[in-house]
């Protein structure tokens, strides 16, 4: 049976112990201070100019980090950091476009020559195309799988393979890439679940291939201190679809909470699983 994620971790407030109940650890429940981590953590955050990015930037930097915003343009990222550092928080915006290899060149250097290393990347970046796509298609638009892949997997694997470096200098890094449960195989695959009858092949294998990314990542870690970790934020209200603002339950800074504690994994917690608010995920 999972055990659930029992987040007392609020990101809107003050830095407190929280408690997540992660499945695989060697005890049921794990408090992680702030003590356990460097004074000031540096964490980075792709997409976070707005959104569940932007959330997640804020409640990092609450939890004790100083938080690198990212965004396509540099004046966004700026923009956002201002934002943070409005409410006293530890912020910095760079311009990091996820599909330019010069881009992600640049920001790894900028964060090389600032800080040294990295503590937390969040792989937050993401599209979703086919949820404003009105064409007429037999079954997908392979434009629009070019589009999908360019950010949410290959731009992925390009920001790691930078970052990696930098990451190897923590002595706990820990690496999260924002997946779905749409993408589980699984769910895709039962009748029985929620997600079976929703198609949108272009994202859902976009997400499937992100999640093979984590569970490749994670073996090559394996005898190092970085954990990885694929997560799905949930049903949140952001603007990655017209029916996201519409319909979604969850607020950005709700959502932000599993992310946070995937970025906050205590040593014993187990590397390469894919997970919700909820517990763990089928594949």
């Amino acid at each position: 049976m999972t055990e659930p994620f029992d987040l007392t971790f609020d990101p809107l407030g003050p830095f407190t112990p929280w408690v997540p109940r992660v499945p695989g650890c060697a005890s049921a429940e794990v408090v992680v201070h702030l003590e356990d981590w460097t004074l000031m953590s540096i964490a980075l955050v792709t997409g976070s100019t707005r959104g569940l990015g932007f959330a997640t930037a804020r409640a990092l930097s609450r939890s004790g980090s100083r938080v690198i915003v990212t965004g396509r343009a540099r004046a966004d990222a700026e923009a956002a950091a201002e934002l943070l550092r409005a409410e006293g928080l530890e912020a910095d915006g760079i311009a990091l476009d996820v599909t330019s290899s010069a881009s992600i060149a640049a920001a790894a250097e900028h964060v090389r020559q600032r800080h040294g290393h990295l503590d937390v990347l969040v792989k937050n970046a993401g599209v979703l195309p086919e949820g404003f796509d009105t064409g007429q298609h037999d079954f997908a638009n392979p434009a629009l799988f070019q589009v999908t892949f360019a950010t949410n997997v290959f731009g992925a694997v390009a920001v790691t393979e930078a970052f990696l470096p930098l990451l190897r200098r923590s002595a706990m890094a820990r690496i999260v890439n924002v997946s779905s449960s749409v993408g589980s195989l699984s769910q895709q695959a039962d009748p029985n679940s929620q997600y079976y009858q929703m198609i949108v092949p272009a994202y859902q294998s976009s997400k499937a291939a992100l999640n093979s990314i984590t569970i490749g990542l994670a073996k090559t870690l394996v005898n190092t201190g970085i954990k990885v970790t694929s997560v799905c934020p949930g049903f949140v209200q952001t603007d990655l679809t017209p029916i996201n603002r519409e319909q979604a339950p969850l607020t950005a800074d709700q959502a932000a909470a599993v992310v946070v504690a995937a970025a906050h994994l205590p040593a014993d917690a187990p590397s390469g699983t894919f997970i919700e608010q909820s517990g763990s995920i089928a594949w």
